[in-house]
């Protein structure tokens, strides 16, 4: 949800969502930058969590993106090789596992709806932001 992926959108509209060239392009993404802003007032104590859908395989790039950016942040999860399953069960579990090591989640940001009720259900007030991706 830092990224705008609306100009990725039409990989996935028509008859066949080419998942894979949706995410290939994910480093040329522009940058939301209220989001960004954020960030940047967040208490620098807090420790800032990536929890992205995207799968490992496009690494290097969101890694590229964040630095091209200058965002701040201490861990990055993404879907593993493998892991075919919708977003919010990835990252339910990846909250479950958060919290088996000891991460107190206090706040989300989130730009799918879907998500955002995951979230809220955890116990994990969360916020959301309209990215126009999901629309």
């Amino acid at each position: 949800m830092l990224s705008d992926a609306a100009s990725r959108q039409h990989f996935l509209e028509g008859g066949r969502r080419d998942w894979d060239a949706f995410f290939e392009a994910c480093g040329d993404d522009p940058l939301i930058d209220e989001v960004a802003q954020l960030l940047e007032l967040l208490d620098p104590k807090l420790r800032i969590v990536l929890l992205t859908g995207r799968p490992l395989r496009v690494q290097p790039q969101t890694l590229a993106w964040l630095e091209r950016y200058h965002l701040r942040w201490d861990l990055l999860i993404m879907r593993d090789y493998g892991d075919y399953s919708v977003a919010r069960e990835f990252k339910r579990r990846s909250v479950d596992e958060l919290r088996d090591y000891g991460f107190d989640l206090r706040l989300a940001f989130e730009d799918d709806r879907r998500n955002l009720a995951m979230f809220r259900a955890e116990g994990i007030p969360c916020v959301y932001i309209h990215s126009g991706y999901y629309d």
